[in-house]
């Protein structure tokens, strides 16, 4: 499965390394699920892991593989029914990629009826498809 994830799932995986985030992040390294990304959401994660303290970019820069890049256009102006503008380029790369959004964001959960692209926690993801993910340590 093809998934963007939102910056949370970055944050909250660093800060328990036992979170259903952080089996999202293995998952996609042990190869049973396919990160998405385009430079602008690769450049906001890393913004904001070097920002915060005891998070650090390196942890994860590795799982930005070169074939999970996306380089065509996106339509984050397309999600105005996503009260936070910085939420809506997440919904626009999974759109444009036919991947699922993951996120823990109120914003994005609230209207995630009303969207073209599925948007789950990470906590849905491991366990709608537990029989995939064998990423739970």
């Amino acid at each position: 499965m093809k998934v963007v994830l939102d910056t949370n799932i970055f944050v909250a995986a660093g800060f328990n390394a036992r979170s259903h985030s952080a089996a999202i992040l293995t998952a996609i390294r042990n190869g049973n699920l396919t990160l998405v990304w385009n430079a602008e959401v690769r450049a906001e994660t890393r913004a904001i892991l070097n920002r915060i303290p005891k998070l650090s970019w390196a942890v994860v820069a590795d799982l930005f593989a070169p074939e999970g890049e996306y380089g065509g256009p996106t339509c984050p102006e397309c999600y105005g029914q996503i009260v936070d503008p910085d939420d809506r380029k997440f919904a626009a790369l999974a759109a444009a990629t036919g991947a699922t959004l993951v996120s823990n964001d109120v914003h994005l959960l609230a209207v995630r009826d009303r969207l073209d692209v599925p948007v789950r926690t990470p906590r849905e993801v491991i366990f709608t498809d537990q029989g995939r993910l064998s990423s739970r340590a």
